[in-house]
């Protein structure tokens, strides 16, 4: 360690980016890149060759500190115990990003990290037959979206079918601490729904106006026909002479079926109404459009952050609508923070981008040629770059996208879980190159809100904890992991 104290007033933060000789050359790079006059990045190679694989030990006898040095940067994968290396070398050690090209981002030369904790659009989620559930189903349903992001559950009533459970139903969401919709054309439903305690009923029109004053519950008016937007400002003022709470939806239209001119209407119903509150819900484009919901939902709250409305009304009925309320739930929040900041939705988290990622290829195809170069074990490394999938170690360097061809130049035929194991990664680098994903072999493809690959959440945004990490080898469990290099090699 230095005599001198770290980083004395006037002089730049000098850094220590441990590394090993594999990746020492671009990393050197990289520092080059990000120095300032207030940081004086230093690589420091600690003299193995693939530094994700040091031990805490191995670092406290070979890391030689650099004079001045005001904190170690460790690479993204080691796995050694941070708060121990504190303690040996008395300065702040913390984990870079996994990959080197993300470095810059690491030290501030990017957008900071959004706030995405706030928002200012209710979700309702409907379930569409809930006539038709139990009462425990009903509930597990209603908890599953307020999982994902809904304050209000609907309840959807079908035509034709009994609700006799209506109340016990309104009354078991509420009780989970849940608002409560009712949609309906049968006003009789509508009535005993009010009595019973919901919070809104849907959707009521001039002609069924009268219904709010059988109870508490707040309508969402709905113009009828539903181009008729004057029919909607009536049921408006009409609501405003009770004195009662609203919430106006002029109905979003089919894409070919009136949606530029339904949009037209939410734009028109605003500028008439500036301080109202407005419901826009968003079924009839996300489900009568084979298109991700992704890129639909993003687009629909671009216009709902504009005209500042308050409310969506997601349904989940066809398979490829899925996870919307989730969408919708990320949506409201990323839009809100750009918003606040005066900027475009972009670098706000990313969650709405599922099947793509701005920065894919975290290096060029020279620079994985030249690491193929430097490996000296039989140990398969794989990435993905501009020109393919490059799956290499020291006996040969492989470039191309379908795994099936990689198979017999790879030699692993007597090797059942080690073909395994390659075939999962060389699968999953194949879909990251043909979509334009980022790829870190042994880790699953993140797909922003939509969940990632090994079923977990991906959140996007949140801080993990300094010592929470993935465990290396996620596709095969081996105390060995045949796709890295031996351990055993400092």
């Amino acid at each position: 360690m230095a005599d001198e104290p770290a980083n004395p007033a006037g002089r730049a933060e000098r850094v220590a980016l441990v590394t090993g000789s594999l990746a020492e050359p671009r990393l050197a790079k990289v520092a080059g890149e990000i120095a300032s006059p207030a940081l004086d990045p230093v690589v420091v190679n600690v003299g193995v060759k693939v530094a994700a694989l040091m031990t805490a030990e191995i670092v406290e006898r070979r890391l030689k500190v650099p004079e001045g040095a005001a904190r170690v940067v460790m690479p993204g994968r080691f796995r050694g115990d941070l708060s121990r290396l504190e303690r040996h070398f008395g300065l702040p050690f913390e984990r870079g990003p996994d990959e080197l090209a993300d470095l810059p981002e690491h030290f501030g030369k990017a957008r900071a990290r959004a706030d995405l904790s706030r928002h200012d659009v209710t979700i309702f989620a409907e379930i569409v037959d809930a006539s038709a559930l139990s009462l425990p189903d009903l509930l597990a349903r209603a908890k599953s979206l307020a999982a994902d992001g809904a304050e209000v559950i609907d309840l959807g009533c079908l035509p034709d079918t009994p609700f006799p459970h209506l109340e016990e139903a309104i009354a078991l969401v509420r009780a989970e601490g849940l608002k409560v919709s009712v949609d309906s054309f049968n006003p009789e439903e509508l009535s005993r729904a009010t009595r019973a305690g919901a919070d809104y009923l849907l959707s009521l029109t001039e002609a069924t106006l009268d219904i709010v004053d059988e109870g508490p519950a707040a309508p969402v008016l709905v113009p009828s026909p539903p181009h008729d937007l004057d029919s909607l400002v009536r049921a408006i003022e009409a609501c405003r002479a009770k004195g009662r709470a609203f919430l106006a939806d002029p109905i979003l239209e089919p894409i070919h079926y009136g949606f530029t001119a339904s949009l037209e209407r939410y734009a028109e119903l605003r500028r008439r109404y500036p301080d109202i509150g407005i419901l826009m819900g968003i079924g009839n484009v996300t489900e009568l459009t084979d298109a991700d919901t992704t890129g639909i939902n993003a687009i629909l709250m671009g216009v709902i952050s504009e005209l500042r409305l308050n409310a969506v009304l997601a349904v989940q009925v066809s398979p490829h609508c899925r996870t919307a309320v989730k969408e919708f739930d990320r949506a409201r929040r990323e839009f809100f923070a750009a918003r606040e900041a005066g900027a475009l939705p972009q670098g706000f988290g990313g969650g709405l981008m599922a099947l793509r990622d701005r920065r894919p290829w975290p290096a060029s195809p020279a620079e994985i040629a030249d690491l193929a170069g430097e490996v000296r074990d039989r140990n398969y490394r794989i990435m993905v770059g501009e020109d393919g999938v490059h799956v290499f170690n020291r006996d040969g360097h492989h470039i191309g996208a379908d795994p099936f061809a990689f198979f017999p130049s790879l030699g692993v035929e007597g090797d059942a879980a080690h073909a395994f194991y390659l075939g999962v990664e060389t699968a999953r680098a194949e879909i990251a190159f043909r979509l334009g994903k980022r790829y870190a072999q042994d880790e699953a493809l993140k797909w922003g809100v939509a969940g990632r690959g090994d079923g977990r959440a991906e959140d996007g945004n949140a801080d993990p904890h300094r010592l929470t990490f993935d465990k290396a080898g996620s596709t095969l469990a081996s105390s060995t992991p045949p796709a890295k290099p031996d351990k055993s090699e400092p």
